[in-house]
């Protein structure tokens, strides 16, 4: 393990600052894309191609990012992705919505799923499938759903940070999936996402995922910053996605409550 040098660093003041902010930048940058060349880098960012070729050298000598052999690509390694690793909140965000879903129980008689995002698809965290007489399904905890025919997904990239919701995208580009070609219309996709955020939650109607179930989803947010998303899952014939909406209100008071327990420290008092 490598010795912390006591010697300040080269870069001090307001240039090492910026260094410092440029470099996380970078690393976030990776993280998120999954891999990716200097070039893109430096056009994604607006940074001079020289400098992110000396930040990632920087980076690489430190053990965070590793540069393929074969095309000149550069991804995080474990160290990076250990430092940002979602586990911790994604523990808590379950924490926190596990009684709360107990206690809606009632009031929301239709499944509930609380999801997050990782690798181009939210994945199922917490849900009521099991013990909601109205669902269809079983076992959905770990369940991955495809961000774009879904209203969890796009509820996140509706409310989600213009960048991350870039990188996002363009993932999903990459795996080249039949299924989201027709979602990937950028014109057709951004009338989606505006509608979402105006109206705060996000739809999806039949045939779009699962063709018996429609569904309604709402962001979690902390702190200005999605970090999942809360759905709520119904029989397609047994109502229509208008009269859904008045599930929206508790929807959003069963997130705010989520992610209100699930700040590090909160309790539910």
């Amino acid at each position: 393990m490598k010795q912390i040098s006591s010697s300040p660093p080269s870069g001090t003041g307001e240039s090492g600052v910026r260094a410092l902010v440029r470099g996380l930048a970078v690393l976030r940058h990776v993280n998120m894309a999954g891999e990716a060349r200097p070039a893109e880098i430096a056009k994604a960012l607006d940074i001079p191609r020289p400098t992110v070729y000396r930040l990632l050298q920087t980076l690489e000598e430190e053990g965070y990012v590793v540069f393929s052999a074969s095309n000149n690509r550069v991804r995080v390694t474990r160290l990076a992705a250990s430092l940002g690793d979602g586990t911790a909140t994604t523990s808590l965000l379950c924490q926190a919505a596990g009684p709360l879903f107990s206690q809606y129980a009632r009031k929301v008689i239709w499944p509930l799923d609380l999801s997050v995002y990782d690798n181009a698809a939210m994945v199922i965290q917490e849900t009521t499938h099991g013990r909601s007489p109205l669902s269809i399904d079983r076992g959905m905890t770990g369940y991955r759903l495809p961000v774009l025919r879904t209203s969890s997904g796009r509820a996140y990239l509706a409310f989600v940070a213009d960048e991350e919701r870039e990188l996002i995208l363009r993932h999903i580009e990459n795996l080249g999936l039949p299924e989201d070609k027709p979602f990937l219309d950028r014109a057709y996709l951004a009338s989606l996402l505006v509608e979402a955020r105006a109206k705060g939650y996000a739809t999806r109607e039949a045939g779009e995922f699962r063709p018996h179930t429609s569904s309604i989803a709402v962001p979690v947010r902390i702190e200005e910053t999605t970090v999942a998303c809360l759905s709520m899952i119904w029989i397609r014939s047994a109502m229509s996605i208008r009269e859904a909406a008045r599930y929206v209100e508790i929807l959003q008071e069963i997130a705010t409550r989520i992610a209100g327990n699930a700040k590090p420290g909160a309790g539910e008092g």
